[in-house]
């Protein structure tokens, strides 16, 4: 019996019932087969090896996929535990998913601890393994058959997992001398595995509890190829220059201090002049699109996330409530701006005429993230959300999503973000109940954003499982100069607070209506983006957004008076600067006005002092000069012009300019 094969690009092919996905790929080439790690059937991920006994659509996947690279780093996870039970004999391994840059694997050494000074010797080991060629193979297994092999095995673990598990959804994969418990799916044999490297160790938790087992965590990555590792190291070399973490301390943008509290940072002067900077931009982006700005308090109280429904989602992951001396009365650190909009909107009576309202707040909230979990300005415990919500009647939500959607342009097209994929976050229709509200509600509200995305063009990837709980979303997924990729953001539809707060307007047949609440923030996080634009362009800021764009450099002491005169001429034309004033030499000045990354350098002496002149220096490029005060203004106002223009934030110091 023949089973029919439909390809991406629409052709149809029949083959024999039970071909495989490696042997549809041989049929087309050798040269694909070789490369093929997996297959997409039917929009799910198999095994290349595994029969196909239906007709179906069928996606090779290669390394070039991003299925296929979590797929290739599964498999490497599960040869790097074959390697550690051969190196390390009695140890117990829990879990070792992909993630987005390789794969981890948690084990339990028991006694002993784990050393980065062994690494060398578990990826030779790898490597040897490797060269076998060992097929992985799948294998479906009972619960009680699975259960006696990890007791045999004496692995308390893997018992663990498999008490949620029942028969005819467990299966075991094995390559070499090693099996594992294992969804899947896997690569066909461990000889792509070329490239191995680990690269850190670090403790977790078991099922991420403080009060269970820490194991030992291995975090690797491995490649089809040697050349594909280098290039990745070195884009990781290049990475820790880019650090927002370095570049923010060199740059003197942002501290940490453990008396204020962890994940909470503090904004030094030029890192509030760049937050500034960036809100002043927004804020008249908002205005020209019609949003009103409010401000709502740090607090508010219990009632207020019960009604919205955050505190059952959440109220583990916040701040504990605070306690008035009134009795009952508790207060909770704003973990959402969006309850707050909700009571100004409901403060008077509304008509439809009025719609759409757009309410937009810098609002700083509060999560309590896990110590561990921190990280510089990426992950903090308070932050500022560029938050606004539109109400708009049922038939205004595609045409405000479409608007919305021009402003997050805007915004990325402004900083230089041009490569995004934008991801529709949709409902689990398995597991309703993470979710609140109608069926009818969340079909309407993911096919309005289905469909804006499609009318605009974007390039989206869909994920099922992903939707906020009140309703569906549209992220947008940035990689910067590095290719890494950040979540930035985020637009959703949402039918449900509306309804929990009882939301109206008059429409007009004079009925009351519940208007619809669209979400969104294009920076996300202040914080956050401020992490995600310093590596991206390595501090190097566009001229019109840089903190500090002038640095006056008397050469010495008795030409300070002259610079500070130059420095309040330049302020009153609205051009940021400092004078370094320090005993220094020139070049010393020089050197820390490049790791400041400032634009412009004026030096300043007596020839320049007596002609009313400066020398007029650029960050990471030539001299430009001696030129009059009057030069220089023009020549900067040219470049305020070409930075705006252009819409592109620098990734090079040579365009700072």
């Amino acid at each position: 019996m023949n089973i029919q094969i439909t390809l991406p690009d629409g052709a149809v092919r029949e083959y024999p019932q039970g071909t495989t996905a490696l042997q549809v790929a041989l049929s087309i080439s050798e040269g694909l087969a070789r490369n093929v790690l997996a297959a997409k059937v039917n929009g799910i991920v198999h095994d290349a090896t595994r029969p196909i006994n239906e007709s179906v659509s069928l996606q090779l996947l290669t390394f070039n996929d991003p299925d296929g690279k979590a797929t290739f780093w599964h498999s490497s996870a599960h040869l790097m535990a074959e390697a550690l039970e051969a190196l390390y004999p009695g140890v117990k391994l829990a879990i070792g998913p992909a993630i987005e840059n390789g794969f981890y694997y948690d084990v339990d050494f028991g006694d002993r601890s784990l050393s980065p000074d062994e690494f060398g010797t578990i990826e030779a080991k790898m490597q040897e393994l490797a060269k076998t060629n060992s097929t992985y193979t799948r294998q479906e297994i009972s619960k009680a058959e699975a259960v006696a092999y990890f007791e045999q095995k004496g692995d308390p673990y893997k018992l663990e997992l498999l008490e949620g598990l029942e028969d005819g959804s467990i299966t075991f994969y094995t390559q070499g001398n090693f099996t594992d418990l294992c969804r899947g799916p896997h690569i066909p044999s461990t000889a792509p595995i070329k490239a191995i490297k680990l690269m850190a160790v670090a403790g977790a938790y078991w099922r991420g509890d403080q009060n269970r087992q820490q194991l030992t965590r291995i975090y690797g990555i491995t490649f089809p190829k040697a050349k594909e590792l280098t290039d990745y190291l070195t884009l990781l070399e290049e990475a820790k220059k880019r650090d927002h973490r370095k570049i923010g301390k060199e740059m003197e943008l942002f501290t940490f201090s453990e008396r204020v509290g962890a994940g909470l940072p503090l904004w030094l002067p030029k890192g509030t002049i760049l937050r500034e900077r960036l809100e002043s931009f927004l804020r008249k982006a908002q205005v020209k699109a019609g949003y009103t700005p409010v401000v709502t308090p740090h607090i508010g109280s219990k009632q207020l996330y019960v009604t919205s429904g955050h505190y059952e989602k959440y109220g583990k992951d916040s701040f504990q409530p605070i306690r008035t001396p009134d009795e009952d009365e508790e207060f909770l650190l704003k973990p959402m701006n969006c309850p707050h909009h909700c009571e100004i909107y409901r403060h008077k009576p509304r008509s439809y005429r009025e719609l759409p309202v757009r309410l937009a707040e810098f609002g700083t909230v509060y999560r309590y993230e896990q110590s561990g979990e921190l990280h510089g300005l990426t992950r903090v415990r308070g932050f500022t959300q560029d938050d606004a919500h539109i109400f708009c009647r049922p038939d205004q939500v595609k045409e405000e999503f479409l608007k919305v959607i021009d402003l997050v342009m805007h915004v990325f097209s402004t900083m230089g973000f041009d490569k995004f994929t934008a991801q529709i976050s949709l409902r689990d229709p398995d597991n309703k109940a993470k979710y609140i509200g109608s069926d009818e509600a969340w079909e309407r509200a993911e096919s309005a954003i289905i469909e804006a995305a499609a009318e605009v063009g974007l390039e989206t990837v869909t994920e099922v499982g992903e939707a906020a709980f009140y309703g569906p979303k549209l992220d947008f997924m940035v990689r910067d100069a590095l290719g890494r990729k950040w979540q930035l953001g985020t637009i959703q539809v949402d039918y449900q607070l509306p309804e929990r707060f009882e939301l109206e307007y008059i429409g007009s047949d004079n009925a009351k209506h519940r208007p619809v609440m669209i979400h969104r923030a294009p920076f996300g996080s202040l914080e956050r983006f401020i992490a995600v634009l310093i590596e991206h362009c390595a501090g190097n800021f566009p001229l019109w957004l840089a903190p500090e764009q002038v640095i006056v450099l008397p050469i010495s002491e008795k030409h300070v008076d002259y610079a500070r005169q130059i420095k309040t001429e330049l302020e009153e034309l609205d051009i940021r600067g400092s004078v370094d004033e320090r005993d220094e030499k020139m070049g010393r000045k020089i050197r820390d006005a490049e790791v400041s990354k400032v634009p412009f350098m004026l030096i300043v002496g007596e020839k320049e002092q007596l002609e009313r002149s400066v020398s007029v220096r650029m960050h990471g490029m030539q001299d430009l000069g001696t030129m009059p005060i009057t030069g220089f203004v023009d020549h900067f106002r040219n470049a305020i012009s070409d930075s705006m223009s252009s819409k592109k934030t620098p990734t090079a110091p040579a365009a700072t300019a």
